[in-house]
């Protein structure tokens, strides 16, 4: 995935950009339209959708990994659902960790499936129905609030409060997949990630839907505070990662961007190991870009885990559970 453009997070769009608005309204009408015509098929397992209404990362992974976590815990047997974005693999096929790498299912399933069993498939209904046959108590889908083939039996929606919906535009003159009106209708519950403004939260609950509130917090136990990192990321927003260990008091020297999803090369490694013996420093980088290095890539590179911390104490796992108890 290549960079956004800056304008789709600022309120002045250039000119030149209207003269794609034509596509920006296709692309809202297919959307509703498969939405409106594709009929979704029940799989006979209560399916949990994790979704968002932007292009690029809001957290909707590290929110999945925390539901599995939790659910888990309350004796539940919970298969994951991804698409498995950026790996050759077509599905469906349970990711094997020791097995499988980025380039056969993707990074975030890599992730997903240290923490539950987790099934990367294009077509997301013939993956459901495959994990439906192995007894799940209940499939999480990891994206997917547009896919029109699978019945929801809970859609959450994953809002980044900070960035919130960009320019409010529809993809390509803006980050969204669909209006944030018909979105959020089809949602119920939304998480909102990181400190709303108060303008912000009034405006989501006005939706009149189920709303909770989390932070994501690195866990920087495991790195040496004392010594200086030169950072790298290939995510949606790697300066959110960056800042995120400014805050968590990491000393970062230096940082590099990459595509989301980039899969590093060789020289891409060996030119990021001389930056930081510059700097005489060591290499920090994301969790999910962890995933993407090769074994020997591995080495000398530090990451922090990523923490789902839900405001109040208040978490969806009991909203989740009394919603699909009768399912």
């Amino acid at each position: 995935m290549i960079e956004p453009p800056r304008f789709w997070t600022t309120a002045t769009t250039p000119i030149w950009m209207f003269l794609f608005s034509w596509v920006a309204s296709l692309y809202a009408w297919a959307t509703a339209y498969r939405l409106r015509t594709i009929a979704p098929h029940k799989v006979g397992v209560p399916v949990i959708c994790v979704g968002n209404l932007s292009l690029g990362g809001v957290g909707k992974t590290p929110i999945v990994c925390d539901l599995a976590e939790k659910l888990s815990q309350k004796k539940m047997r919970v298969g994951i659902l991804s698409r498995g974005y950026g790996g050759r693999l077509q599905g469906p096929v349970r990711v094997l960790p020791t097995q499988h790498t980025a380039c056969d299912v993707g990074d975030e399933p890599l992730l997903l499936a240290a923490i539950a069993p987790t099934w990367v498939a294009k077509d997301r209904l013939a993956g459901a129905r495959a994990m439906a046959k192995k007894g799940y108590d209940c499939i999480l889908m990891d994206d997917g609030h547009q896919n029109p083939y699978v019945h929801k039996d809970l859609s959450i929606v994953v809002v980044d409060a900070e960035i919130q919906f960009g320019n409010g535009r529809v993809f390509p003159m803006g980050p969204l997949r669909e209006p944030v009106e018909i979105g959020l209708k089809r949602a119920d519950s939304i998480v909102l990630v990181g400190d709303p403004s108060d303008a912000f939260l009034d405006e989501m609950k006005a939706y009149k839907k189920t709303l909770f509130c989390a932070e994501m917090t690195p866990d920087v136990t495991s790195l040496d505070m004392a010594q200086k990192y030169v950072a790298f990321a290939g995510i949606g927003r790697p300066e959110k990662f960056f800042e995120s260990m400014r805050k968590a008091g990491v000393s970062l020297v230096d940082t590099r961007s990459f595509s989301d999803h980039h899969l590093y090369t060789a020289q891409d490694i060996k030119k990021l190991h001389r930056w930081a013996m510059a700097h005489q420093a060591k290499l920090l980088t994301t969790e999910k870009d962890f995933c993407r290095l090769t074994p020997a890539q591995k080495k000398d590179v530090f990451w922090p885990p990523l923490r789902v911390k839900w405001k109040e104490s208040k978490t969806p796992v009991s909203f989740v559970r009394e919603k699909i108890k009768d399912v």
